[in-house]
C-alpha cells in the first residue's frame, strides 16, 4: 500500500502546474503543514527588506514617504490582495490587525445601518448583531465591545442557523468564512444574500480562506471583510490586515477609529475630523512600513497564479491526504472533522485523535508540522502554493507510525 501512495503522490506532483512556485519559497526537509498559522517565508523577502531598511530608510529617510511610495502602501498593496479575495481595485487597504479592523468594519455596520433612512415608521430599532458562535475568539471579544458601543446586543448563531435567526431587529452580522477548528467552509453568498433580504450588513472574516481559495466579495455583493496577510498570504509574522469596504459603502463608512492618516487632508492638522472620500478612510494611524513592505515583497509569488488553480490543488491535496490516512491509519484511531464535500471544506484537514497534544509535539519532532486545537484536534493547512503531494503521503505515513509508538523510518503501513 504505502509504493502505491507513494507512486501516485509522484504522479500527482508531476502533473502540478503549481509545482514550480515551491522554488520561490524558504524550505527544508519539513512537512509544513502550518501555513494556515503562518506562511513560508518566500525567497527574494529578506533582500527586498534589506534594501527597505539599507536604501529607503538608512539613506532616503523621511523622503522614502514620497519617493519610495510609504505613503500609498496600504492601498496600492491593498490593490494587489484585491484579484486574490476577487474585489476589484479602489476597494481594499492594508492596515492594523486583524482585530482592529473587525472593529472598525463592524461598528460601521451597525453606524451605516441605523444611521440610514430605516424600515419606516414604526420599526423596530436595529439593536443586534448576529456573531458566529464558532468563532476565533477575538472575533467575539471585539463584536461584544462593539455591541457596547453601538447599543445593541449580541445574537450568537452558528452559520447555519443565521438565516433564521435574522429579523427587523437585525443590523449587522459577523461571519468568519471557514471555521478555523474544523476547516468547514460557510456559505459565503447564500449567506450573503440572507442578510440582505433581511436589511442587515455583512461582515465576513477570511483569515482562513484569503489566498487559498476563490471569494468572490464583488461577485456576491459582500459589503465588508477583513483578514489577515500571514497565513495563506505569505506575509510574515505581525504583517498587517487588510479591510474591504464595497465601493458603494465607503462614502458612508463612519469608522470608530479616526485617525489623522484617514483625514481628507491628513497634512491640514485640523481639530475637526473630515474623512477622505474613498477606501483611505479606512486607515487610522502611520501605516506599519517594514511590516507593509515585507508584505508586498511576498505578494510577487502570486503573480500568473490563478485562484482557480490554486483551490483545485488544495481540494486534490486535501482529498489525497485523507485517502492516505485511510490507507494508512487503523480505523477507529482519528476521526476527520472537516467535511467530506469540496464545497464545504476549506484548505486545511482536521482530525480527531485522543491525546492530539501529544501526537502533535512527536509529529513535530519527526518533521512533521501542523498544530494542535484542545481539546483533541490535530490540524493540518494544506498551501497549494509550497506544498506537494509527496509531503502529504509523508504526513500520513509519519501519523500511523506515531500513533502505532514507531519512530519514522520503522515498518511502514502495508
Amino acid at each position: 500500500m504505502r509504493n502505491d501512495m507513494q507512486a501516485r503522490a509522484k504522479e500527482l506532483d508531476a502533473a502540478d502546474e503549481l509545482a514550480a512556485k515551491r522554488a520561490e519559497f524558504v524550505l527544508d526537509d519539513t512537512v509544513y503543514l502550518d501555513g494556515n498559522s503562518l506562511g513560508a517565508l518566500p525567497v527574494h523577502v529578506q533582500d527586498r527588506v534589506a534594501d527597505v531598511i539599507g536604501r529607503q530608510w538608512g539613506s532616503l529617510r523621511i523622503r522614502s514617504w514620497d519617493e519610495s511610495g510609504w505613503w500609498t502602501a496600504p492601498e496600492r498593496i491593498g490593490d494587489r490582495i484585491a484579484p486574490l479575495i476577487g474585489a476589484a481595485p479602489g476597494q481594499v487597504v492594508v492596515a492594523d490587525s486583524t482585530s482592529v479592523n473587525i472593529f472598525k468594519a463592524l461598528v460601521a455596520a451597525v453606524r451605516m445601518i441605523q444611521d440610514g433612512p430605516g424600515d419606516g415608521a414604526g420599526a423596530a430599532v436595529r439593536d443586534e448583531i448576529v456573531v458566529d458562535a464558532t468563532t476565533f475568539p477575538t472575533d467575539g471579544y471585539i463584536a461584544g465591545s462593539a455591541a457596547r458601543l453601538t447599543g445593541c446586543r449580541i445574537v450568537p448563531a452558528d452559520p447555519a442557523d443565521v438565516p433564521g435567526l435574522l429579523g427587523p431587529r437585525t443590523a449587522a452580522v459577523l461571519l468568519n468564512h471557514a471555521d478555523y477548528r474544523a476547516g468547514r467552509l460557510h456559505d459565503l453568498p447564500g449567506l450573503t444574500a440572507a442578510v440582505h433580504a433581511a436589511g442587515a450588513l455583512v461582515v465576513w472574516d477570511l483569515c482562513h480562506t484569503a489566498g487559498a481559495l476563490p471569494v468572490g466579495l464583488d461577485e456576491h455583493g459582500v459589503d465588508l471583510a477583513v483578514g489577515c496577510t500571514y497565513k495563506f498570504l505569505n506575509g510574515g509574522p505581525g504583517s498587517p490586515a487588510f479591510l474591504y469596504v464595497r465601493r458603494e459603502l465607503q462614502e458612508r463608512f463612519d469608522s470608530p477609529l479616526p485617525g489623522w492618516n484617514s483625514h481628507a487632508e491628513p497634512f491640514g492638522m485640523r481639530p475637526g475630523y473630515e474623512p477622505a472620500a474613498d477606501i483611505v478612510r479606512g486607515r487610522v494611524g502611520t501605516p506599519d512600513i517594514l511590516s507593509l513592505l515585507a508584505l508586498d515583497a511576498a505578494l510577487d509569488v502570486w503573480e500568473g497564479v490563478s485562484m482557480t488553480a490554486v483551490r483545485a490543488k488544495s481540494l486534490a491535496l486535501t482529498d489525497f491526504f485523507l485517502e492516505c490516512v485511510e490507507a494508512y491509519v487503523p480505523a477507529g484511531r482519528v476521526e476527520s472533522i472537516t467535511p467530506a464535500a469540496h464545497a464545504e471544506r476549506s484548505s486545511q484537514v482536521a482530525l480527531r485523535c485522543p491525546g492530539a497534544e501529544g501526537v502533535m509535539k512527536r509529529l513535530i519532532e519527526q518533521g512533521v508540522v501542523g498544530d494542535f486545537r484542545p481539546p483533541d484536534v490535530l490540524r493540518f493547512g494544506f498551501t497549494p502554493l509550497y506544498l506537494t503531494f509527496a509531503d502529504a503521503e509523508r504526513a500520513a505515513r509519519v501519523l500511523a507510525r506515531t500513533l502505532a509508538g514507531t519512530p519514522d523510518g520503522e515498518s511502514a503501513p502495508a
